[in-house]
């Protein structure tokens, strides 16, 4: 209908979120902003009875705050310490948890490469991995035996 149609084009438009060059339009805009900003939070702490706690600087470094009539400051900090000291101290959790899963295989794929090399649990390897294994053994058994010879000068290689 066309008060239906006047509802939706009777609304604002979209500006673009980018910084305002104009220094007074900014100064404007940053007064305006931060008005609707702690009102919103005054709304937000009635309404809903929700602890809110606002900290604004400007670019002049001038502070404007809102806090809910029921709390501190202090308590309020607390609060947020404590809950973000957990939220870093689960997220670190996980990660350690992670790590020590990812090292888990890596120790367990390594004790495998060291059987295989020890000669031990061979049966189930195809010719490609033997040959891989060969290929790795001779390899450590030419570096064993060059050094040897650097360390020795009389030493001589094995026929």
């Amino acid at each position: 209908t066309e008060q239906s149609w006047r509802r939706r084009k009777m609304g604002r438009g979209k500006i673009e979120i980018k910084r305002i060059e104009n220094s007074s339009n900014r100064q404007v805009t940053y007064s305006k902003r931060r008005s609707g900003l702690i009102k919103k939070a005054e709304q937000i702490s009635v309404l809903c009875d929700a602890q809110v706690s606002l900290i604004i600087f400007s670019s002049s470094g001038r502070m404007h705050d809102y806090l809910s009539p029921s709390t501190t400051f202090h308590k309020m900090m607390g609060r947020y310490h404590g809950s973000s000291g957990k939220r870093l101290w689960d997220a670190k959790h996980e990660n350690l948890s992670n790590e020590v899963e990812r090292m888990k295989k890596e120790n367990d794929s390594m004790q495998i490469e060291l059987r295989h090399l020890n000669g031990d649990d061979i049966m189930s390897l195809n010719i490609k991995e033997l040959d891989a294994i060969e290929r790795a053994l001779e390899h450590g058994l030419e570096n064993i035996r060059d050094k040897q010879a650097s360390q020795s000068p009389s030493y001589e290689l094995p026929l």
